[in-house]
């Protein structure tokens, strides 16, 4: 078996062919792996953009935030430094109790219903009727008068009233 020049030339021209087209191909895929990373490289630096332009919003906002929930806190400490609210606080929480003591005492709650209705009623009349101008133009004393049709004079005891 006699390889002849002619027959040497063809398998290393065939190499050479193979050699030259695995190496085009190779550029080829090099050339879209370099085009991939590059995409995917862009891709992670807009990404890398938005969550930092969103984490100096939160931030900003968190700022914004504290800011406005320190202003609250110290508007909320003024108010209750003002005068009567303390009384006020008291006044809110001696309803809630009354309300949470009428739902487990069932006898005490009627008599204080009853009660509560006809003070409602009394300071409603004293609020927009005659009661109430009464009170203004002449004091309460006179007020007094007019509710019972006699009125306590001085520092008289018990039981001796002045009547007109």
């Amino acid at each position: 078996m006699e390889l002849s020049y002619q027959a040497i030339l063809f398998i290393v021209m065939g190499v050479a062919v193979g050699y030259f087209l695995s190496y085009l191909k190779s550029r080829i895929e090099m050339a879209k792996y370099k085009r991939e990373i590059k995409e995917y490289k862009d891709h992670l630096n807009r990404q890398m953009k938005i969550t930092s332009e969103g984490s100096k919003n939160l931030e900003i906002e968190m700022d914004r935030v504290k800011k406005d929930n320190e202003n609250l806190r110290i508007s909320v400490q003024t108010l209750m430094q003002k005068p009567g609210r303390a009384e006020i606080r008291l006044l809110n929480i001696y309803d809630s109790a009354l309300r949470k003591m009428m739902m487990k005492a069932p006898g005490f709650s009627s008599a204080w219903e009853l009660s509560l209705q006809e003070a409602e009623s009394e300071y409603e009349a004293n609020e927009k009727g005659f009661k109430s101008i009464m009170k203004k133009v002449f004091g309460p004393s006179l007020s007094q008068q007019t509710e019972s049709g006699t009125q306590v004079i001085g520092d008289l005891p018990e039981g001796f009233e002045a009547r007109h």
